[in-house]
């Protein structure tokens, strides 16, 4: 039990790199387009201000913030690919059409009993719990509706690709268009059922607010970690959105108007030049993504074994500055916050750890993105804001985050990125993928009974074998692959980039759905 519990955590953590491998490009076109429309930057750069640049500016990251904005669609059809055992690509279309009959029925049934939300003037929907998904409104699950969704499609679709019914409908109904059918029930059912199951929870999490505002250095630390911690459920917009635009988060009086919420006092106390009132603390939740997740990215790439360093590098510091220049931590928190949730509990204490500590050291200063806080707190003065410490505390909560991390990562052996285990280095050949060749290959694994699971990620192909006794070590090693690695029933042999052909290779000769 224990060991298929691990194998299912294992391929489930596999098929979620599918969708994220494509974010550090994605961030790093994000990036490029923050710097192009950055009002900062155009101050020191004045050919930034010239209209084509920043028209490609804007088109860069509006275009870019919409991939990474719609996580919950590219995690539903993603792991639907992934998962499937055959014809990836029809599990896909079926698991994007499946989506919008979730997010319809969702919203039929709130316009239906009245609970559809209006856009708040400074919130939107963010307050109500709900939210815009590809144009339709819906209540707001995160990315976990699109998670649960992609999974129900891989089970569903494996079991249901093959059947044939018989009599008019036979024809309509079988096959892949017996599992989209069966797949858009469920979605129905899960879009109908969020607006009842998910409201509750939301409510919960909004009824915690009033002990936050009344719990002082405790509150703070409760009000970042959970900001943090719930980011993959879409419920953190209710801990930080009540103080930042409702009384919560402080009023200010400037003659006869009252300004309400702690951005909008924040704003308006530094247009007048005023001294910054202690409701700015509830902005601080900008501060771990400026400086913390180049902690988290340094501990990553020095976990990595010595050969994957490089490529981890690259992979993670688009995502690094994309946390801290756009404010965007989604592309690097999917890479570990399913596959290490220790380190995602590390994460949130540390975040609600340092609110604390820039409020005992008597910071006042911002903390949005890194090149918008340096601007707009050189121009408040230090004065006003005490900003050499919130950059000496930035500076301290990189170290923190990558000390804390390196531990938990080395101390728990956690699957974060560049820690696959060592490849042998022999070169790569080519495997015959003739009759023969594919023959002697399953035969290593001791045969078609003994074969399991066969699946592949991008340079591996991943066998799963009934009995690990009848795999013949030795045999596969003597294939032209790159390298064997074999832990108990599960065997992975290092083709490259030709692995997915290979597993098709395999499957095709088994002539089976291998489950």
């Amino acid at each position: 039990m224990k060991h298929r519990i691990t194998a299912a955590l294992e391929r489930f953590s596999r098929a979620m790199l599918a969708p994220l491998s494509y974010l550090s490009a994605a961030g790093l076109l994000l990036v490029v387009g923050a710097l192009l429309t950055s009002a900062p930057l155009a101050g020191v750069l004045p050919f930034l201000r010239w209209e084509p640049v920043q028209l490609a500016g804007r088109i860069l990251y509006k275009c870019l913030t919409a991939v990474i904005s719609n996580l919950s669609v590219l995690f539903c059809t993603g792991l639907a690919a992934a998962l499937a055992k055959r014809e990836k690509h029809q599990a896909a279309f079926i698991a994007l059409m499946s989506y919008l009959v979730y997010l319809t029925a969702g919203n039929v049934t709130l316009t239906e009993l009245g609970l559809l939300a209006q856009p708040d003037a400074l919130t939107g929907l963010y307050s109500a719990g709900q939210t815009m998904v590809l144009g339709i409104q819906t209540v707001d699950t995160g990315v976990f509706g699109g998670i649960l969704l992609g999974l129900l499609t891989a089970f569903v679709y494996d079991r249901t690709c093959e059947k044939a019914h018989r009599g008019i409908l036979g024809g309509v109904f079988s096959g892949v268009r017996w599992s989209f059918a069966c797949v858009a029930a469920l979605a129905a059912v899960l879009g109908f059922g969020a607006c009842f199951v998910w409201p509750p929870i939301q409510k919960a999490i909004a009824a915690v607010t009033g002990f936050i505002a009344a719990s002082g250095n405790i509150g703070l630390f409760l009000y970042g970690f959970l900001e943090r911690l719930l980011i993959p459920t879409g419920l953190h917009h209710l801990v930080y959105m009540p103080f930042q635009f409702s009384q919560l988060g402080g009023q200010l009086m400037v003659g006869s108007v009252t300004y309400t919420g702690a951005y909008v006092v924040m704003m308006t106390e530094y247009n007048l030049g005023l001294p910054f009132s202690d409701g700015i603390v509830w902005m601080y939740t900008g501060f771990t993504k400026t400086f913390g997740y180049f902690g988290i990215a340094a501990a990553f790439i020095f976990c990595a074994r010595r050969g994957s360093r490089k490529k981890t590098a690259l992979q993670l510091l688009p995502l690094a500055f994309t946390a801290s220049l756009a404010s965007i931590t989604e592309p690097l928190d999917f890479l570990f916050c399913f596959s290490a949730p220790v380190l995602w509990l590390a994460h949130a204490a540390i975040s609600g750890s340092f609110i604390v500590l820039l409020h005992l050291c008597g910071v006042t200063a911002f903390t949005s993105n890194l090149l918008g806080s340096l601007v707009m707190n050189l121009s408040a003065g230090a004065a006003r804001t005490n900003y050499p410490v919130l950059y000496l505390l930035g500076l301290a909560q990189i170290a923190v985050y990558f000390v804390v991390f390196t531990v938990l990562i080395k101390a728990l052996d956690l699957p974060t990125p560049g820690r696959r285990p060592e490849e042998p280095s022999r070169p790569e050949k080519a495997l015959p993928l003739d009759e023969q060749g594919v023959e002697k290959l399953i035969a290593a694994f001791g045969g078609r009974e003994n074969i399991r699971t066969v699946d592949n990620c991008f340079t591996r192909l991943r066998v799963t074998v009934n009995d690990p006794a009848f795999v013949k070590e030795q045999a596969l090693k003597a294939l032209p692959c790159s390298g064997v690695v074999q832990s108990g029933c599960d065997v992975q042999i290092v083709y490259g980039i030709r692995a997915p052909e290979v597993r098709q290779a395999v499957e095709r000769r088994l002539n089976r759905v291998v489950c």
